[in-house]
């Protein structure tokens, strides 16, 4: 997504949330200076195949991970939201990189990081203190932004890690993308909130993943890339629906 059109979208967001956007600055200015110091990677330093399945937290990701046992994965690029990170690790998947602001269970995020994964770490105005604590801590990492970027904190477009990595994803060359346990529902897991049960959204929750399904119909309509959904939940308009078991058989 073109920057000046993400930005009225973030616009939008702002005023829905009553979110301030200097806190947004300040933290994308403290993740700059401190991957700057540690050697920030580059969008031109991650690549990636033609193929990407993206994975978000929702209560779908793990049927899809038990089909998806069935498909040979090192034919797609696997970018994981955050939380779902766990979910793969449960399954002895590693994501190729793992979008995250850093609030889902971070032993493991930093562990699959310690193991090869990419991280690409999300600054917002909530999240000042969990990049202060972790980010150091690091290897290989892209810095992302909702505002302006900065020298080494990008701005691809996007909201919640799950439709960030499909912003992403369309930046780094993808032709085809898969959805899996992006459900956009009212049931949150305990991969997404993992000091809690799996249970309702709360009221914001709810609000950030009609925000993430509307930023995916955009992409989804709005490029030539192929977008499927393997997910159980809510239908996408422009993403066709698809069984796990035939995503080898898709064609760029």
């Amino acid at each position: 997504m073109e920057l000046t059109l993400w930005m009225q979208w973030y616009q939008s967001i702002l005023e829905d949330f009553d979110f301030k956007r200097k806190d947004d600055e300040l933290s994308a200015e403290i993740l700059n200076n401190i991957i700057d110091d540690i050697g920030a990677l580059t969008p031109q330093d991650i690549k990636i195949k033609e193929k990407v399945i993206v994975f978000g937290a929702g209560p779908s990701l793990k049927p899809n991970l038990a089909d998806l046992k069935k498909v040979d994965l090192d034919e797609f690029t696997l970018i994981a939201a955050d939380g779902a990170t766990t979910a793969l690790l449960e399954e002895s998947i590693i994501p190729d990189i793992i979008v995250t602001d850093l609030d889902g269970r971070m032993d493991d995020i930093m562990g699959a990081n310690q193991n090869g994964s990419l991280l690409v770490v999300h600054a917002h105005g909530n999240n000042l203190e969990q990049i202060e604590k972790y980010t150091p801590q690091l290897v290989n990492v892209l810095g992302t932004t909702q505002s302006e970027p900065l020298a080494s904190v990008h701005n691809f477009g996007g909201f919640t890690d799950g439709d960030r990595c499909v912003f992403l994803a369309m930046a780094l060359g993808a032709r085809i993308i898969i959805l899996s346990g992006m459900d956009f529902g009212k049931t949150v897991t305990h991969y997404s909130r993992p000091d809690q049960e799996d249970g309702p959204a709360d009221t914001i929750k709810e609000k950030k993943l009609k925000w993430a399904k509307k930023l995916v119909k955009w992409a989804a309509s709005n490029s030539d890339i192929k977008f499927f959904n393997i997910s159980t939940g809510e239908k996408v308009k422009g993403v066709e629906d698809v069984d796990p078991e035939y995503l080898q058989e898709i064609q760029i």
